[in-house]
């Protein structure tokens, strides 16, 4: 599970796709008051974690996302219904407004939901 802050790295690059440090840096760096060294050091952290790859491209390393945006978000839409407590899944219908998603990606997460529904 990302943190916040790894989440809006993630948010990023599912945005903008593959990058390099210096992109994403240009990207959060005013949002996260990180300086270069932090945004390297965080990119790392999360390709240890799974999170992230990294490939060299003309010799500069490229991150790129690992987890697609819609298990990422089905996992912590289900940690967060198994924390209320609820009996079902969150509604995705409550995401329709989201600038993150589009109609094609709360269909895949109401799937994600639906088929990971009992597996907590």
């Amino acid at each position: 599970m990302p943190s916040d802050a790894e989440l809006d790295v993630l948010k990023t690059f599912w945005r903008h796709g593959g990058q390099s440090s210096r992109e994403v840096q240009a990207r959060i760096a005013a949002a996260l008051n990180w300086n270069p060294s932090t945004t390297r050091t965080v990119l790392e952290r999360m390709r240890s974690k799974g999170l992230l790859a990294r490939r060299e491209v003309h010799g500069v390393a490229v991150y790129e996302a690992c987890q697609l945006k819609v298990e990422v978000l089905g996992g912590m839409m289900r940690r967060l219904s198994s924390m209320l407590e609820m009996e079902g899944p969150l509604p995705v219908s409550a995401f329709t407004g989201s600038q993150l998603l589009d109609a094609e990606d709360i269909a895949a997460l109401e799937a994600v939901l639906a088929a990971g529904e009992g597996a907590d």
